[in-house]
This record gives C-alpha cells, structure tokens and sequence, in this order.
C-alpha cells in the first residue's frame, strides 16, 4: 500500500512537470502561428484593413477581391468560409498558394 501511495505521488509530481514544461511550449506555437494571418481564421477584414495583405489578397484572388460581398459581408467572415460561394477562386490549392505568402507577412493588431 506504501509503495503504491508512492508511485501515485510520483506520477502526479511527474504530470505536473510534464505540463509545465509542454504548456508554455503550445502556447508559444499559437503564438507564432497568430503572428500570421489565416486563410481559415482571420476574418477578411482585418486582411483588408493591413495594406499588405490587402494587395496580397487583390493580387492572388482578383476576381473574389473585385466582387462588392467581398469588400462588404465579406469582412466578417473567412476566406474558408467564403469558399463555399467561390469555389473555383478559393480551391483548397489556391488557399494552400494564399496561405503561403500570408505567412511570408506579420500580421498587424
């Protein structure tokens, strides 16, 4: 009974360490993945109000970009979100294409 209070009493000193030392790891990852913007979390509007990713967006997704929903409902959602009424401008390739050089920028605040 001693021996098992014991291992009880190590693996709970051990968890303990072990999210210690992996929570500030993850949450240094969301961190940098949050320095970019998303193509699957950051709403339409911020990209458009940062100049940066507004010419990225009118240079790769001209079409999507020069439609008036796009600059106006479209602010509040995602261009994941907005695939579904562009498909063909917002493939899961073209996303993947977009995704890369918004990574290549730091989002703003």
């Amino acid at each position: 009974m001693r021996n098992s209070f014991r291992s009880l009493i190590v693996a709970a000193l051990t968890a303990g360490a072990l999210q210690t030392a992996i929570v500030p790891a993850l949450a240094a990852e969301a961190a940098a993945a949050a320095a970019h913007y998303s193509v699957s979390s950051t709403l339409v509007g911020k990209m458009l109000d940062d100049p940066a990713a507004n010419a990225l967006l009118k240079k790769m997704i001209p079409t999507v970009y020069a439609n008036e929903m796009f600059q106006a409902a479209g602010r509040e959602l995602t261009l994941k979100a907005i695939q579904q009424y562009e498909p063909d401008a917002l493939s899961d390739e073209n996303l993947a294409k977009l995704q890369a050089e918004l990574d290549k920028i730091p989002a703003k605040s």
